[in-house]
């Protein structure tokens, strides 16, 4: 065998070694975040309950605001219906909380939350969609997710509220960099 063909197998070896270890270690729970929405890092997908400052994993409903998102390049194909990829936020408002969209940001109970006043274009100059503006008091099936480290996040300063029935899982930080 030829030096050329012993490196060529020892690559695709350690190539599908590393593979399968990835997909192992993925199937056990471990998600890497990339995205500026929450602190980068290695997350591990748990069963605690969702709840108020939980960093969750979420699947965006195939409606036309994240839909267009998808075509805009603001999130990316992925499992979820209308072939939407996962989302990663933080909860900022949960039960019983007083929710409202202004254009200087998000207010939860009265207060301005830091890092939420909202863009009206993109970087492209298209229009950012804009949730209703009236004060809503969460019900136990809504959950306001978004960014608290980038002012630049598509949250839910742009979408609203989710349904809880949208959260795949609670995800704890594990490292970040």
């Amino acid at each position: 065998m030829s030096r050329y063909a012993r490196i060529t197998r020892i690559l695709a070896i350690a190539g599908v070694s590393g593979f399968v270890a990835f997909a192992g270690v993925y199937a056990a729970g471990a998600r890497i975040n990339t995205t500026k929405s929450i602190p980068l890092g290695l997350y591990w997908i748990t069963d605690e309950q969702v709840n108020k400052n939980s960093y969750v994993i979420f699947c965006p409903p195939a409606d036309p605001v994240f839909l267009e998102a998808k075509k805009r390049g603001y999130i990316t194909t992925g499992f979820c219906d209308g072939e939407l990829g996962y989302m990663m936020k933080k909860v900022l408002a949960a039960k019983g909380d007083s929710v409202s969209f202004e254009h200087e940001g998000v207010r939860v109970n009265g207060e301005l939350l830091p890092l939420t006043a909202r863009a009206t274009t993109d970087k492209h100059g298209r229009e950012m969609p804009t949730p209703q503006p009236e004060v809503q008091v969460l019900n136990d099936d809504e959950l306001l997710v978004m960014s608290d480290v980038n002012p630049k996040s598509f949250d839910s300063r742009y979408f609203g509220v989710v349904n809880r029935k949208q959260i795949k899982s609670v995800i704890t930080p594990v490292f970040n960099w």
